[in-house]
């Protein structure tokens, strides 16, 4: 058990129960009260919001989390299957931890989980990646008189919006949070 003064914005607590990640903590002294620290933390599993006022006293438990690099290996069934790049060993992450870049994710990426005491609790893929378009409708000529987009179907199976110049078998990059295509890939 650590005392609040010693938590810091990234921490992860367990806190009513729960993890929780804390995404914002200030230190408050008004006027002629208590001193007081004011934490907005987000629920890891549910992703809810939670406000909180800890006495400077008060004791919380911060979470063990150990963060490490895996490869991205295949898909099975509401899970993704990664590996652990120093011991070789496999783990199945649930999908829903990866949010809405999962979709992008290919054999052999590199991601990023998080697990405390042996249970992942956070998962990220690359910021950006670099998918081949399998798919897009030809370009019309003389269609280029503003930032004209056309839809394109990349290796994972997902279709976003490119520019009217990129053709079938280009390499794209695709910002994984959003899906939005960045720059075509030399």
């Amino acid at each position: 058990m650590a005392k609040a003064s010693e938590v810091k914005s990234g921490n992860v607590l367990r806190f009513n129960g729960e993890l929780v990640t804390v995404e914002e903590y200030i230190h408050r002294t008004p006027g002629n009260l208590r001193a007081f620290y004011q934490a907005r933390m987000r629920n890891v599993k549910t992703g809810k919001l939670v406000e909180y006022r800890f006495r400077v006293d008060e004791s919380v438990e911060i979470a063990r989390v150990e963060t490490s690099d895996y490869q991205y290996l295949y898909d099975e069934g509401d899970y993704f299957v990664v590996m652990d790049n120093n011991s070789y060993e496999q783990f199945n992450i649930p999908k829903f931890l990866f949010g809405n870049s999962a979709r992008f994710l290919k054999e052999g990426m590199n991601v990023v989980v998080a697990f405390e005491s042996d249970e992942p609790i956070m998962a990220s893929a690359p910021k950006n990646v670099e998918l081949e378009i399998t798919y897009s409708e030809p370009a019309v000529k003389g269609d280029t008189s503003t930032n004209a987009l056309k839809k394109a179907t990349v290796e994972t199976g997902v279709e976003i919006n490119v520019p009217l110049f990129i053709n079938q078998g280009d390499k794209v990059k695709i910002d994984t949070a959003t899906g939005d295509y960045i720059e075509r890939v030399k």
